[in-house]
């Protein structure tokens, strides 16, 4: 078997042994975990001509990740790493490095964080010298290359940097040469036209669900899109939604009107589970393919690029062109900072629910005329031919 940390997890002896078992792994001749009688789990590496056995810790005292590093330097599969007496460091190929950088992130952060920096860190940085041959100048060429997409270059600057802090910790080189420098990356103001608008929202009706739904919700509400992405049918009434306290960025709960489109488009969410957009094959927990998703929703569509939060810079814009006054649109944003702060948030204790419902049906009937391209007697009424 190639180890994994979920097979690790799952490993035991058989009932009745009473003696311990090594499970070898395929990918690496010699590597393998030993598990005791008392369900104790090591990792072990077997090495040279007569098969020398060498224990490289105990997990998860020590991760799958760095017994894998441990075990190649006892083969000599990375080739001038001393082990106890120092480090004869930067002549690991940083694609090494790189793939066991994202093995310790897959078990160490949110299977989100660990998708976000693998898919940059594979799709941007594939250098091929060893990792102590990587310059400052090298990283940020590729961030440079990216500075049409300011938030792509902005990620991969920062995967780029926590990998190389981590092989600094790890001691695969002596110095990162991606400090913690203050690279400023221009704000977005993107926001999109009616047309286009109009473009995304008939490519997510065509797409349907699960993505071209939740597309659709960003649009009429305004919200981030994992917390579109988490919501939860306990949270959705007649009338609102309830993202309970923890659960959005400023841990905060934060309640919101639902419009007529709103409300007709969660009611066509198929299945009944809990979450209205599960991950495939996993029913708790929230969709996760994001930037696949995005790539071929975008293919067909003749506008100019952008980001799905550009539909919420846009729902913003649009709600100060109808005049909903800006304290409001805070609140249906769930903007901690904002005009009503300090001492003045302290004593207005204000909800703003009837200004916060009267914005909402205005955003309604602005979509209502932009989707159709022309004033119905109510949003109801459009609702159904949308």
């Amino acid at each position: 078997m190639r180890l994994t940390d979920l097979q690790i997890k799952k490993l035991e002896l058989p009932k009745g042994a009473t003696k311990q078992k090594t499970f070898f792994d395929d990918s690496l001749k010699g590597f393998g975990l030993r598990v005791s009688v008392g369900g104790a789990k090591s990792f072990i590496v077997m090495y040279g001509k007569r098969r020398k056995l060498k224990t490289l810790g105990r997990y998860p005292d020590v991760s799958l990740a760095e017994a894998r590093v441990s075990a190649k330097k006892a083969l000599g599969k990375v080739a001038g790493i001393k082990d106890s007496i120092g480090h004869e460091t930067g002549v690991v190929p940083f694609l090494v490095a790189r793939d066991q950088y994202l093995e310790d992130s897959r078990m160490r952060n949110k299977a989100s964080t660990y998708e976000a920096y693998k898919r940059v860190l594979l799709q941007h940085f594939t250098f091929s010298k060893k990792i102590g041959e990587i310059s400052r100048l090298d990283v940020m060429s590729v961030v440079d290359d990216l500075k049409e997409r300011p938030s792509e270059a902005r990620h991969a600057f920062v995967a780029m940097r926590t990998l190389m802090n981590w092989a600094v910790l790890r001691g695969l080189i002596t110095n990162s040469p991606v400090p913690p420098l203050r690279y400023k990356v221009s704000t977005r103001s993107r926001i999109l036209s009616d047309d286009e608008l109009k473009s995304v929202w008939q490519r997510a009706k065509d797409v349907g669900y699960p993505y071209g739904t939740m597309v659709q919700l960003l649009i009429l509400t305004g919200q981030r899109r994992g917390e579109i992405a988490g919501l939860r049918r306990s949270w959705i009434t007649d009338s609102a939604i309830t993202f309970p306290v923890g659960f959005c960025k400023n841990k905060r709960e934060h309640k919101i009107p639902t419009g007529t489109l709103t409300k007709e488009i969660i009611a066509s969410i198929p299945g009944d589970t809990e979450m209205l957009f599960p991950a495939r094959g996993k029913e708790a927990k929230p969709f996760n393919g994001w930037s696949k998703a995005k790539r071929g929703f975008d293919k067909p569509l003749e506008i100019a690029p952008y980001t799905l939060h550009d539909l919420r810079r846009t729902y913003s814009s649009n709600l100060a062109k109808a005049g909903v006054p800006l304290h409001v649109t805070e609140r249906l944003l769930n903007h901690v900072s904002g005009t009503i702060s300090g001492v003045a948030a302290v004593y207005n204790r204000h909800d703003y629910w009837r200004e916060m419902v009267k914005a909402v049906e205005s955003f309604d009937l602005k979509m209502t005329i932009v989707v159709k391209g022309k004033l119905f007697r109510s949003a109801r009424t459009a609702s159904s031919e949308l």
